[in-house]
């Protein structure tokens, strides 16, 4: 044990893709702060990271790469290959007694604290990620994965305590099974499935996302009871898909450090259950996340990093991910390689079947497809380029988003207002965005909070306009900044 893979376990960077990422923006941004631009073309092979995290270093690394080394971790080279401080020590699997701080983050709400528990775990797994061991088309491939490394019918409040109470799990871990059978994974697989319909229908806010936080819990404790080997890898499925939704639902609040590890456990897990699907999917809300939170650089190197192998994904699926890489270009304004980008997202999606995705993918359909590459187009047409483009598409993922979506269709419905505002008739916007305020104020979404405060910027230049006025009242009256 170095240094250095510690801080990569505790990061959840234990794949060459997840940190191939980070050295690269730390390349950028050191090139960025010296001036050296070199150091931006500079990666890490296959081989040389598999070296540094067993520790077998014949000497220490070239001095251009020890320098973003020490950049991204903030330790000199010399203490990054020696052990750690204090090793780590972990139980051996199976049922054990958890922190007292684990047990809490479930009142809290805490998902890091829970994420990196179970983090521990599956480093604590003998196998090596299945996926992992799966031939790759390239070992020290560096294009273009070289660039810097996503719940109420009115609200919350109007969920049954019934229904909260039967979702959760008991935070007692003496309630973990002497052993995983098969109705456990069944019912990680139903929250799953509970927790994301209300995600989509609510927002991922209030009441929702503690009982995300108790189920993560839970998931999380589960991998440390041991575990027939025909049960293994179903498990490691359901804990990542219920970790993909408990990310999704911290990334709508804007706990998104929380969200970032959620979502590093579920590319773990994934990664461990050898499933390329829950992997693209994984890949797919982090690139999202990063998008939306200012690195679309970051946000386009996961989206292609899930694209791997992608002819072992559905065609929903690659539609998914060419959806966000479409929204990642038009974020660093490239017009030609958003329209592309848009374009494979539309051919594959024409080719799309929906009975080869699983039930979780089902969400991907026609109406969420154009409202993500709306999105997309959207960003381009604040430029000036053609917003009758995404028009379309966003005034389609209106007119389709069925009452199960109601935070997707108020997004779409919040974005075609705010782009009929800036380009087309304000008054014909002003309609629109009462519309969309009428279900974003039922939301415990940031995400769309943040969305309609757009809209008021927007507004802002007809306020002498009465009727545009009273919606810019409105927003900032009913809407939390």
């Amino acid at each position: 044990m170095t240094l250095f893979r510690q801080l990569l376990q505790e990061r959840g960077w234990t794949t060459v893709q997840t940190f191939g990422a980070h050295f690269t923006k730390a390349a950028r941004e050191l090139a960025a702060e010296t001036g050296e631009r070199r150091l931006a073309d500079i990666t890490v092979s296959r081989r040389t990271f598999d070296r540094w995290m067993a520790g077998d270093l014949k000497g220490m690394p070239q001095k251009d790469t020890r320098r973003i080394l020490e950049h991204l971790f903030q330790h000199p080279i010399v203490r990054l290959f020696a052990p750690p401080p204090e090793t780590m020590a972990y139980p051996a699997i199976g049922v054990a007694a958890a922190p007292h701080r684990v047990l809490n983050a479930a009142v809290t709400g805490n998902l890091s604290v829970i994420a990196d528990r179970a983090a521990s775990v599956v480093q604590m797994r003998p196998a090596q990620s299945r996926i992992l061991e799966e031939p790759r088309p390239s070992e020290d491939r560096t294009e273009p994965v070289n660039r810097r490394q996503c719940l109420a019918l009115s609200s919350v409040a109007a969920l049954s305590v019934t229904a909260l109470t039967g979702l959760a799990s008991p935070a007692d871990l003496g309630d973990l099974p002497e052993a995983i059978v098969p109705k456990h994974i069944d019912q990680l697989a139903d929250a799953a499935t509970r927790l994301s319909a209300w995600d989509h229908r609510d927002g991922g806010g209030g009441l929702v996302r503690r009982v995300a936080a108790a189920e993560l819990e839970w998931a999380a404790a589960s991998l440390r009871c041991p575990c027939p080997e025909s049960l293994r890898t179903p498990l490691f499925s359901a804990v990542a898909r219920l970790a993909v939704v408990v990310g999704a639902s911290g990334f709508d609040a804007f706990h998104h450090t929380d969200a970032r590890h959620a979502f590093a456990l579920a590319t773990a897990c994934a990664e461990e259950a050898g499933d390329w699907h829950l992997r693209a999917k994984t890949y797919s809300m982090r690139a999202r996340q990063e998008i939306w939170t200012g690195d679309p650089d970051l946000g386009l190197t996961y989206a292609e990093v899930g694209l791997a192998r992608s002819d072992r994904l559905t065609a929903t699926e690659q539609a998914m991910l060419h959806a966000a890489r479409a929204r990642a270009f038009a974020k660093m304004g490239d017009v030609q390689q958003t329209l592309r980008a848009v374009g494979l997202a539309d051919e594959c999606f024409e080719r799309a079947n929906p009975e080869d995705d699983h039930l979780w993918m089902r969400y991907y359909d026609a109406a969420q497809h154009q409202g993500d590459t709306g999105h997309a187009l959207y960003d381009l047409a604040l430029s000036g380029f053609a917003p009758q483009r995404a028009v379309h598409r966003l005034q389609y993922a209106v007119d389709h988003h069925t009452e199960a979506y109601v935070r997707s269709r108020a997004i779409s419905r919040t974005k075609l207002a705010s782009l009929t505002m800036l380009t087309g008739d304000p008054q014909e916007a002003t309609v629109i965005g009462h519309a969309a305020l009428d279900e974003v104020g039922h939301l415990t979404s940031r995400r769309a909070a943040a969305d309609m405060h757009e809209l008021a910027q927007a507004a802002v230049r007809h306020r002498r306009d009465s009727q545009t006025e009273s919606l810019w009242d409105r927003i900032i009256a009913t809407v939390p900044a």
